[in-house]
């Protein structure tokens, strides 16, 4: 949709799919804000508008020509971009510099920012160099060799030194490289420390997250002698919830967490809004360690912090990553990752989960090496890449089969485990590669009529709905009862049924989009790629995909579906991995 009240570079941006009519809008109203008819200001404002809509914090000027990709049903058209922004500092719209008093636009070094999300991103820029300068906290790790008996070196020993001995720490690896376990020996080992027995909060961004980490972390309670209560929560119930604000919270900085450590789970899903309010409640003596991956995916909101973190130099002061008593031969990492380490940053990178050759794919792809995918695709059994979905249709018929069949006999348990034989996995929701599409394709090849239920019929939570404790995200299957159709849904333990009736958003998910499949795990995936021109085939959306696969990975699509995926990174523009303005 064109904006009617559009005109000169504005229209000519809309009508190339670079701006939304909503990018336009706000424009236009700070335009009358400002008294502002310069229409290169009004392009950078819109883009700046656009930059948060598509997850980046703000615009870098220099190479945003480069970096900005319309709509996927626009029209090709030549566009003729700016090469001079500097009508931007005279503009009574943008605050040039950090210090210059507030305006709804700000410029520093280039990037262009929205003001609400440039003093969010010095939020986190001061929370993380004031903690990184502070003396750090006193730790005994004399058990780390009992909590980690394998032999050195170890990076998850060397992890839980780093985590004990900093106020702000990260944990990163890939599925299946022991973050949870080393997680579940961190706490044990802060457990064991002279003092007050530390108070601890688990917690992820999304209630599914949340529940996984709480089970996670309770199967290995006995092992280590955590505490069996240990609970994890989302993100937005450990800050307390307020009704009255979308983005405030009863937790921040006049009112700080009790806990002395928080441990944040699936981090790479923690927009820059939110890791602004849990950093400025967390108190400044707590340990925060946050645990994530910052290949897969990025939030959906704005900001990438997590890779931000990873990627982002150590600060000024900045004391030594590593607490006294981590034996040297610990230290076996590259020049790049012991820069990292200044930061509090280790990396696991020896996958548990997955075999030699979805281990290999997963590398290549996170190395952005498209030969090396495609030869891993072509020549081992466990992977292959397809044109067509002839052989996906009869796994597909034959693991349903045995769903139903399970479902039909009132087996929940067996059936939950069939969920996790194959999953088909799709980029888009809508389309004919979307999720959409497929679920219809995959209903009609198992007979079931659309909108009945059926046993065998798997499910998926879209909202959260607390009364039945089911979170956005959860997947469960219809099964038969004694009492007709019920939905059954995997719980610590054991499984609850839960009456159809009870639920109220729910669908069929014979294929998740890959975005709701992280952080699962299944025997066999197949990804079905959209065509190579679509913008959300990426290299993070593969990675994330192909990692889901446990024995089998089936890719459906072209090779240069597959090499525009290796090849298009997600790009989220950002300050926070640059050094502030005068410290370089």
């Amino acid at each position: 949709m064109i904006p009617v009240r559009a005109a000169g570079l504005l229209a000519d941006f809309a009508v190339a799919g670079v701006l939304s009519a909503a990018d336009v809008h706000v424009a236009l109203r700070l335009a009358r804000l400002g008294d502002e008819r310069d229409e290169t200001v009004l392009l950078a404002a819109a883009l700046a508008v656009r930059g948060v809509r598509t997850g980046s914090v703000c615009v870098e000027l220099a190479t945003v020509a480069g970096s900005v990709v319309p709509e996927e049903d626009a029209s090709p058209v030549d566009l003729a971009w700016p090469r001079d922004w500097s009508a931007l500092d005279a503009s009574a719209l943008v605050a040039v510099g950090p210090a210059a008093p507030w305006r709804p636009l700000r410029l520093v070094d280039g990037l262009l920012y929205l003001d609400r999300y440039w003093q969010q991103e010095q939020l986190v820029r001061r929370e993380l160099d004031e903690r990184a300068a502070r003396p750090a906290p006193e730790v005994d790790l004399s058990s780390l060799a009992s909590l980690f008996p394998g032999p050195a070196p170890d990076r998850q020993r060397l992890a839980a030194a780093v985590a004990a001995g900093r106020w702000v720490s990260v944990l990163t690896g890939g599925p299946g490289t022991g973050k949870t376990h080393t997680v579940a020996r961190l706490l044990r080992l802060l457990l064991d420390q002279p003092g007050p027995v530390p108070r601890i909060a688990l917690a992820a961004p999304t209630g599914k997250a949340a529940a996984r980490l709480q089970e996670a972390v309770q199967e290995q309670a006995a092992a280590i002698g955590l505490p069996v209560d240990l609970a994890a929560s989302t993100l937005h119930r450990l800050l307390g919830w307020r009704p009255d604000s979308r983005s405030r919270f009863r937790h921040d900085a006049g009112n700080h967490l009790p806990y002395d450590v928080i441990v944040v789970d699936e981090s790479s899903m923690v927009p820059l809004t939110m890791m602004a309010r849990l950093l400025e409640a967390v108190r400044p003596t707590a340990r925060l360690v946050l645990v994530g991956d910052p290949d897969q995916l990025t939030p959906v909101e704005a900001g990438a912090v997590l890779s931000d973190l990873v990627h982002r130099p150590a600060a000024a002061g900045a004391v030594s990553g590593v607490p006294a008593g981590v034996a040297a031969a610990d230290l076996d990492l590259s020049p790049v990752e012991q820069a990292q380490l200044r930061n509090g940053v280790v990396r696991l990178r020896v996958p548990h989960r997955f075999g030699a050759a979805i281990g290999g794919l997963a590398e290549a792809v996170r190395a952005g090496d498209a030969d090396r995918v495609l030869e891993l695709l072509a020549g081992e059994d466990a992977l292959s890449l397809e044109p067509g979905t002839d052989q996906l249709e009869a796994e597909v018929r034959a693991v349903a089969d045995e769903l139903r069949v399970a479902a039909e006999s009132g087996s929940a348990g067996a059936a939950l485990l069939l969920l996790g034989r194959h999953r088909l996995l799709c980029a888009h929701r809508h389309g004919p590669a979307g999720v959409s599409h497929w679920n219809d394709r995959v209903t009609r090849w198992t007979g079931a009529a659309p909108g009945e239920w059926r046993p065998g019929q798997p499910l998926l939570v879209t909202a959260n709905d607390y009364e039945n404790a089911l979170y956005n995200g959860d997947t469960g299957v219809v099964v038969a009862d004694g009492d007709g159709l019920r939905a059954a849904f995997p719980r610590s333990g054991g499984v609850e049924l839960v009456p159809l009736s009870r639920l109220s958003s729910v669908t069929t998910a014979h294929a998740l989009t890959v975005h709701r499949s992280q952080g699962s795990q299944y025997e066999a995936v197949t990804i079905v790629l959209p065509p190579e021109t679509s913008a959300i085939l990426t290299r993070e959306l593969l990675y994330t995909a192909v990692t889901r696969a446990g024995r089998r990975v089936r890719v459906v699509g072209s090779v240069a579906a597959v090499r525009a995926a290796v090849g298009r990174q997600v790009v989220r523009a950002s300050g926070l991995r640059r050094l502030p303005s005068g410290a370089r």
